[in-house]
């Protein structure tokens, strides 16, 4: 599901605006999209509430990533009764305009895996982007009393 949809708190939308800086942080020349799905019936019939999604466009071909565009999907518990989100995983995807050319989730290795996958030192970004993301939402959401509902 778009981010832009699934920021409901201010606690929420900042730690989804967080998210992005950083993506930003290790990808400088992207450029952040937080409503990377169609908002017709076809994509709504799809729609995840469970997942928070963002995109990341390059200016261009960027031939260390092996793509021009990175989709970042954050999968949450689909927990109803979960007062606050809990991060389960990270799936990025690298794509073309034609198709994806890799995949990197946070199960197993934390390898990228696909027809095309990014240099090593991208990928040391990938993985190093994973970790920050499941720290940034676990100090944000993990402990204490005053956080939002996920589901306000």
């Amino acid at each position: 599901m778009n981010a832009a949809d699934q920021a409901r708190s201010l606690e929420l939308a900042q730690a989804i605006a967080s998210a992005a800086a950083l993506v930003r942080s290790q990808f400088p020349d992207a450029r952040a999209n937080l409503t990377p799905w169609r908002d017709d019936p076809h994509t709504r019939a799809w729609a995840e509430a469970e997942s928070v999604d963002l995109s990341f466009h390059f200016p261009g071909w960027n031939p260390r990533n092996q793509c021009r565009s990175m989709l970042v999907q954050l999968r949450f518990d689909a927990d109803p009764a979960a007062r606050r989100p809990r991060l389960l995983g990270v799936l990025i995807r690298g794509l073309t305009t034609e198709t994806e050319r890799w995949r990197l989730a946070t199960v197993g290795d934390w390898q990228p895996t696909g027809s095309h996958p990014p240099q090593p030192a991208v990928v040391e970004k990938l993985q190093h982007v994973c970790r920050e993301l499941f720290a940034l939402f676990e100090s944000r959401f993990g402990a204490g009393p005053g956080s939002q509902d996920w589901a306000a």
